[in-house]
């Protein structure tokens, strides 16, 4: 098993800067992936960006060039900065570690932090 603390969310006025943390504690394996996912109301849980341990890094189109995920494997945390918020970035935004097994991947999620962008 795999828990998550999130932290970060909060209230910020279009154009600012929100960060959000993410650490990860129990079973860790070696290889997996982080990141962080958001559901605003009434639509579906959408990727924001992920990091695999090695590195690599994934981004939504709509976040690309304004948002920056990074991770501290020494502590299994990730991180998300977050410029030049949009209205449109209002969600809850929901921690993600994968672990890979042989045959499968698993999913853990955190309990979610709002981020709220006023106009």
């Amino acid at each position: 098993q795999v828990q998550l603390v999130e932290s970060g969310g909060g209230l910020v006025q279009a154009g600012g800067s929100l960060r959000l943390s993410c650490a990860a504690s129990g079973s860790i394996s070696s290889i997996n992936a982080m990141g962080w996912y958001r559901q605003a109301p009434g639509n579906q849980r959408e990727l924001v960006a992920t990091v695999t341990s090695g590195g690599s890094t994934n981004y939504a189109d709509s976040v690309k060039g304004r948002f920056a995920i990074s991770r501290d494997n020494n502590k299994n945390t990730v991180f998300l900065q977050m410029n030049s918020l949009k209205p449109e970035d209002t969600a809850v935004y929901y921690c993600n570690f994968r672990t890979y097994g042989r045959t499968l991947a698993t999913d853990y999620w955190g309990q979610g932090t709002q981020v709220t962008v006023s106009s």
